[in-house]
């Protein structure tokens, strides 16, 4: 990796900082979805927001780390989570389509920041965190791939 300066540095980890804020919020909303799923598909429904939400945990510990790895630092207080985070919590009763709908939203919005936020990284010259942001972005289409086939129209099952 190129020297980076201060700046770029800071820049670098406050995206990864928001990343790790957004993960924990959609793995979070993920559990509520798999909690409450409910329907004609529901063992489907419910295993599928289990197995999304387990693979978006599991990017925590590297969007926390790279932020080490740069000497920056995680988010590490709980109360931070929320304010640094531009995912939205669920809330409230939604229907399983509507849920489906949140998380697809959640992905998209994860996706266009990974892009953003790689492209600093690239431009910075910090290729491992570009890396990292192109890995886990092939993550969050797939998963928004997989529920956007659940609503698509004409199943012959709930649409």
């Amino acid at each position: 990796m190129t020297t980076l300066v201060t700046t770029q540095v800071a820049e670098i980890v406050a995206t990864l900082n928001r990343q790790q804020a957004n993960t924990l919020v959609a793995y979070l909303n993920y559990k509520k979805y798999h909690w409450l799923t409910f329907g004609p598909l529901f063992r489907d429904v419910h295993l599928l927001f289990d197995e999304q939400g387990a693979e978006v945990f599991a990017m925590l510990d590297e969007l926390a780390e790279r932020s080490l790895m740069l000497d920056g630092s995680p988010v590490a207080d709980p109360t931070d989570y929320l304010v640094k985070a531009t995912v939205q919590p669920s809330a409230g009763q939604l229907s399983v389509r509507e849920m489906m709908a949140e998380a697809i939203a959640s992905h998209e919005l994860i996706i266009k920041e990974m892009h953003q936020d790689a492209d600093l990284a690239t431009n910075a010259g910090d290729i491992g965190t570009a890396d990292l942001y192109t890995r886990l972005v092939q993550v969050h289409q797939k998963h928004r791939w997989f529920l956007k086939e659940f609503l698509r129209p004409g199943d012959g099952l709930v649409s």
